[in-house]
């Protein structure tokens, strides 16, 4: 596995463009802390996202990088509707008593501006907590300060 690996690694680097190896080292950049900080998943350090939670709210900053465009240069939705996610869920899950979890049932976004600039900030609230779901209302802004998404999400609450 590593043999290979380094033959991948050398390959991208020596054929690479600049782009492919800034693109490279964003990756494993999150990779990285994803071992270094021996986090459970991939996609926070894969996004290189910053989350701040407290009882009210939970925020998520993402910096933008072209690995996350899509065609027209802009953030890809899915990445948005992830980041979204993440944000909404993560506040559910704040909410539940140890031994519950939060898993999406549905999640409606509008998009409203595109996704440009250095980075996303998504924050996401709760809008009821029930004993078998949670509904959460959430939005995307880029660093301008516009807001690009407006979400809300229905949660099941899990017994894990």
């Amino acid at each position: 596995m590593k043999d290979k690996l380094r033959q991948l690694l050398e390959a991208c680097m020596e054929n690479g463009s600049e782009a492919d190896l800034s693109a490279l080292k964003f990756l494993l950049e999150g990779v990285h802390e994803k071992i270094d900080q021996n986090k459970n998943t991939f996609i926070g350090p894969l996004l290189h996202m910053e989350r701040k939670i407290d009882e009210d709210s939970c925020e998520i900053t993402v910096p933008l990088h072209p690995v996350l465009h899509n065609d027209l240069q802009i953030i890809h939705g899915g990445i948005t509707a992830t980041l979204l996610d993440t944000a909404m869920g993560s506040i559910a899950h704040f909410h539940l008593p140890e031994g519950f979890g939060a898993v999406t049932n549905q999640l409606n976004i509008h998009y409203i501006a595109p996704g440009i600039g250095d980075a996303i900030r998504c924050r996401a609230e709760i809008i009821h907590k029930g004993t078998k779901t949670i509904v959460v209302a959430g939005e995307a802004y880029r660093s301008d300060g516009r807001k690009i998404a407006y979400a809300t999400a229905t949660f099941f609450i899990i017994e894990i």
